[in-house]
């Protein structure tokens, strides 16, 4: 598989021009649910269960459980740590964000015939939550990302001279050879046929030893909010159908600093240090459509059954950078070459257009319900799991309506190829359940989201275990949960076509304190 992954980068970073990476699609897809202080305490796990106003974002059917109305608030606030390791050496970075769950109002009432009651509902939910930051650092020995633009810029067939005025190449590419971190060198009188990264000339001149210490810092910020309306019935309280329409709306902003410093000592090898610096947002629209059943084959069990389409996504790109080198006595005047992408693109920042589609999501549930009564004050709890597939190799960019070259056709092509070749269907799975002692309940939960990384070498795995309690009274409610995370993933800080590309392990922590307040109308 990673001579296939090196041919697709090969391919990515000959006809670059856009900002998008593989890395970029994941993020919209591979996120836990995000409910009621209920529904989360108990794992998130609800396709089967009903009655709260998340099975808009589950399975929507579950709102068929709704014979009057309900209004929802689900305030919340997350913390985390994020640990990593980098070529043997380990970092850490905290952060802390406001976040919201579902909150909306639902509303039921009595039908006829076998169809005993009805509901539709309106709400509105973070389903993911971009705030993070993350830094790791080592000495790499190996490697540079200053190779990348080597290899576009050698790829492209274009002199240097041309490269700087040239639309089809990186602006990271017009930004290396403006600042030297890339060049034709001589060696010995003569230039070699290929571009070089400097950080790498000194070992490509005499067999010297090749050392940079890296650093690398990543905040980001934003989320996905998705409102969603839905409507569900109840047939003789046995079987219940529902489909919601959710429109997601993305925001999402990361900046970087990546940076390298000659870690041998040498004062005369053509490189001191560089430093990139890069700020991306995104923002967008899209739409989707979930459809679920759930049936009471006994008094005391539930079955649920849900599809959640993939989201058809509207994004558009911000992109913006600053490239700092310093090549010591390489050049005829040694100091610092400071450039801005600005200056390619005629001062304005460049934006770039495109869709998105996401995975679909396929989920089997099932509850038992302790004392499964139509007067809900004689239940005495629950028990309830999900079991969710996710086609991660169907995540598939594509150009939009009003930018349809060939150049970007190829470029969005290389990166589904990549998106084929990274990811695989994964599982998710949320189990839960709920202890009720007449107006005060107790919740437990756990939930795990496997890998959607084909290479077994790369680790990525997200555990979350929680609890809550609740209180129901005469028509007010108010849930407290506290959910805690543990997540591994990994990050790669830049991408090279020709040798083993190297990653940032990455362990992240932290928790997500939610309150719910409700009222019956």
């Amino acid at each position: 598989m990673q001579k296939r992954s090196l041919l697709c980068i090969s391919i990515l970073l000959s006809i670059s021009t856009l900002a998008q990476v593989p890395e970029d699609v994941l993020k919209y897809s591979w996120q836990p649910t995000n409910g009621t202080a209920r529904i989360n305490a108990v794992g998130g796990a609800m396709g089967s269960l009903g009655g709260d106003i998340s099975a808009l974002f589950v399975n929507p059917a579950g709102i068929g459980f709704f014979k009057t109305g309900e209004i929802v608030l689900s305030p919340g606030f997350n913390f985390l740590n994020n640990k990593s390791s980098y070529r043997g050496t380990a970092a850490s970075d905290n952060g802390s964000n406001f976040n919201l769950g579902a909150s909306g109002v639902v509303g039921g009432w009595r039908g006829s015939g076998r169809w005993s009651s009805k509901a539709i509902g309106f709400a509105v939910t973070r389903t993911a939550n971009f705030s993070n930051k993350i830094y790791y650092t080592g000495k790499n020995d190996f490697s540079s990302y200053a190779e990348q633009y080597a290899a576009q810029a050698a790829a492209s067939g274009l002199s240097l001279d041309e490269i700087l005025g040239s639309n089809n190449v990186s602006l990271g590419t017009r930004m290396a050879v403006y600042t030297y971190l890339i060049d034709t060198a001589t060696l010995g009188g003569n230039a070699i046929p290929d571009v070089v990264a400097l950080p790498l000339y000194d070992q490509l001149k005499n067999g010297g030893t090749f050392m940079v210490d890296q650093a690398n810092t990543i905040e980001t910020s934003g989320g996905i909010t998705e409102l969603a309306i839905g409507y569900a019935a109840n047939m003789d309280d046995k079987l219940y159908i529902g489909g919601s329409i959710g429109i997601p709306i993305i925001s999402y902003e990361k900046k970087s600093l990546l940076r390298e410093e000659d870690a041998t000592g040498i004062t005369d090898n053509y490189f001191s240090f560089s430093e990139l610096s890069e700020k991306l947002t995104t923002k967008g629209v899209g739409v989707n459509l979930k459809l679920g059943v759930i049936m009471k084959p006994a008094e005391f069990v539930r079955l649920g059954l849900a599809v959640h389409t993939p989201n058809f996504y509207s994004l558009e790109d911000r992109y913006e950078a600053t490239m700092s080198v310093n090549t010591e006595n390489y050049r005829t005047n040694p100091g610092t070459e400071t450039v801005s992408s600005s200056i390619f693109t005629n001062g304005e920042t460049p934006e770039y257009s495109y869709e998105l589609t996401t995975p679909w999501k396929f989920m089997l549930s099932g509850s038992y319900v302790l004392r499964e009564v139509e007067d809900v004050r004689n239940q005495k709890g629950f028990l309830t799991a999900d079991v969710e597939y996710v086609t991660y190799t169907s995540n598939k960019l594509r150009t939009s309506s009003s930018y349809d070259s060939g150049s970007e056709e190829n470029y969005y092509k290389g990166v589904n190829e990549v998106i084929k070749d990274y990811y695989k269907g994964a599982f998710n799975f949320r189990v839960g359940g709920e202890l009720k002692f007449t107006t005060i309940m107790t919740r437990l939960g756990f939930s795990y989201y496997t890998s959607p990384y084909k290479d077994k070498e790369l680790k990525g795995s997200k555990m979350y275990i929680s609890g809550g309690l609740g209180y129901r009274n005469a028509g007010f409610f108010v849930d407290l949960t506290y959910m805690h995370g543990i997540q591994k993933d990994v990050n790669f800080p830049y991408r090279l076509p020709d040798k083993a590309n190297t990653y940032a392990s990455v362990k992240g922590s932290g928790g997500n304190v939610m309150l719910t307040v409700g009222f019956k109308i």
